[in-house]
């Protein structure tokens, strides 16, 4: 991995760490690293969850995989109990909500995101039992928990469906959208556009169309049936029985369908997922809703709702990711600014999701037909790199494998309004297998350990679930969290000492964003604030060292304190500008006082 250049200490104050951030590290050499539990004791006291209702817009959340985190029972498969067996690290990390894609019974056609059964462990997870031990575990850490529920479609393999194709006057026959013929929402786009030519899908057994905005194995739902609203209500409280902390909300915009429209965002879906509200906040208080909404942002911010009738506390912000990946490669913050500055205000109840990657392709739905044909002539030149409208590749593949670029991406994502999502492996710098299928690429196992199956599981290699990357630069030798836990200058060290920075100051939870006009196009600076506190953020998006002047109007003759190593900068002058040089890809969050 590419290393930063000892000139960025002088001029990038961001590469030393603030002493107060390093609790910790003076016995992390002695971290019992055995199998299966990389950090064996708590290397902090648990902290009590707090009662703030509004915990969501100051978390730092980190998704994980299943089946590719840990594997508890040797099978190849990880489980429930190999995600609770790591549950130190992730709170040593940092971590305070975890998000699990789907676990429920399921043919696993599309990752899991296929339901067969919403209210069961699938079992090559574990059980109910496991889960409620997960549950313990996490909120005994004072971290919470955030589950998957597809709400648009099921599998194919679901006693619902299964009963509806073969019995359509049955209970269950209008459980699904059927037609005679398949001429009906043409205005609606394919999604899956590399595998499906359709959204309608011929059924030999009751001999109509099925509708799908997905794969033609997951058939949409028919939510013009109100015993299908009233089976989702109660596939959430079944979970929310368990003490799960919040929802994130599949696929929100395709629900409801209606002729002479896209079949997205429409009013009856949004009446729905205020019915969903309406029954947490009475009956789970402090449980959140988290919308994915595939949007443009004036569209997604109507999935906030209104004071008097709310919706979801969360929704993802799609179109800044592909942005600051084009920023970086075009070496101008101008893309970035752009989408900021077309970002409606959202209610002050409310936060933004944001994030780098994911386990889905890197989305281009959001960027014009030539922004798109540029990602990927930057980042996809390989065929296979790409799926649907997107790139299926990890960060640090797609950032040249640059510890200055990662870092930077990440101080983008940490700095913007919104709640930070981590990818698993992404902390730790994990690369992909553009050979897989679909996107498995980026779905690999968890590197522990430099040894066999990188500490993931015990079976044998060609029984795991997916292979390990085996490729020279990503392989469990040259990536894998115990190496980074021993050398204090590592990415995984970095991660955990800037979300300690970022966890210090609420601001970046709560604040306001002002952008800042600056002399040069490959800076962004913009400040943060709230009542208490004002916080200057400037990044050199460039590859080549930078100067500019920033005009931080309204501060004039404040003091200018570095975040992260304490030292004291010049005073911003009485014309209210503020002279700044950067290494390559260098980054500044300042404290401002007067």
């Amino acid at each position: 991995m590419e290393t930063s250049p000892s000139s960025q200490v002088v001029t990038d104050s961001a590469s030393t760490l603030p002493a107060s951030s390093s609790a910790g590290s003076s016995h992390l050499s002695s971290l019992n690293l055995a199998l299966g539990n990389p950090i064996a004791h708590h290397v902090q006291n648990p902290e009590p969850m707090t009662e703030d209702p509004l915990w969501y817009q100051h978390a730092v959340f980190y998704e994980v995989l299943l089946r590719s985190f840990g594997d508890a029972n040797g099978d190849g498969m990880g489980d429930l109990a190999g995600l609770t067996a790591h549950l130190d690290y992730l709170q040593w990390l940092g971590v305070d909500c975890l998000w699990l894609p789907p676990f429920y019974p399921s043919p696993m056609q599309d990752g899991g995101y296929d339901i067969s059964n919403f209210m069961d462990i699938n079992p090559i997870y574990g059980s109910l039992d496991d889960f409620r031990t997960l549950v313990e575990g996490v909120h005994n850490r004072g971290m919470r928990i955030l589950v998957d529920i597809p709400l648009n479609h099921t599998s194919d393999q679901h006693p619902w469906f299964q009963s509806s194709r073969s019995n359509p006057s049955g209970p269950y026959g209008d459980y699904y959208v059927w037609r005679d013929d398949d001429s009906g929402y043409p205005d609606a786009r394919v999604i899956f556009v590399d595998s499906e030519t359709s959204n309608w899908t011929f059924d030999p057994v009751r001999k109509q169309y099925f509708w799908h905005r997905f794969f033609s194995s997951q058939p949409d739902l028919n939510y013009e049936n109100p015993d299908v609203q009233r089976e989702i209500l109660t596939i959430i409280r079944f979970w929310a029985g368990f003490g799960v902390d919040g929802f994130r909300l599949d696929a929100v915009p395709y629900l409801f369908e209606e002729e002479g429209t896209n079949g997205e965002n429409l009013p009856k879906t949004h009446e729905f997922i205020a019915r969903i509200r309406q029954m947490i906040d009475a009956e789970f208080p402090g449980t959140i809703l988290l919308a994915e909404a595939n949007q443009w942002p004036e569209d997604v911010v109507e999935y906030f709702g209104t004071e008097e009738r709310p919706e979801c506390h969360m929704c993802f912000h799609f179109p800044v990711m592909p942005r600051i990946f084009y920023s970086l490669k075009e070496g101008n913050a101008q893309a970035i600014r752009s989408i900021l500055m077309t970002t409606p205000d959202i209610p002050t109840t409310a936060q933004w999701s944001t994030f780098l990657r994911n386990h889905d392709e890197l989305t281009l739905e959001m960027v014009t037909d030539q922004e798109r044909a540029q990602m990927y002539s930057w980042y996809a030149t390989d065929q296979r790199m790409r799926a649907n409208v997107g790139i299926r590749r990890r960060l640090a593949p797609l950032l040249d494998n640059s510890l200055t670029q990662i870092q930077l991406a990440n101080i983008l994502l940490f700095s913007l309004p919104g709640s930070p999502y981590v990818y698993y492996g992404d902390e730790i710098g994990m690369g992909d297998n553009i050979w897989l299928p679909d996107r498995d690429g980026v779905r690999t196992p968890m590197q522990w350990i430099p040894e066999a199956n990188a500490g993931f599981s015990q079976a044998a290699p060609a029984d795991l679930n997916l292979p390990v990357i085996s490729s020279l630069s990503y392989n469990p030798s040259a990536v894998n969290v115990q190496s980074q836990l021993e050398q204090p200058h590592s990415l995984l060290h970095w991660m955990r000492n800037t979300l300690a920075v970022r966890k210090a100051h609420p601001v970046f939870g709560d604040g306001a964003l002002v952008l800042l006009p600056t002399d040069n196009p490959a800076v962004l600076a913009f400040v943060r604030h709230n009542a208490e506190e004002t916080i200057l953020c400037a990044m050199n998006i460039a590859d080549s060292a930078q100067a500019t002047t920033v005009d931080v109007d309204g501060c004039a003759g404040s003091s200018v304190t570095d975040l992260f190593s304490g030292s004291v900068f010049p005073s911003i002058a009485e014309d209210g500008s503020l002279r700044l040089t950067f290494a390559a890809r260098g980054y500044y969050w300042f404290s401002l006082s007067h």
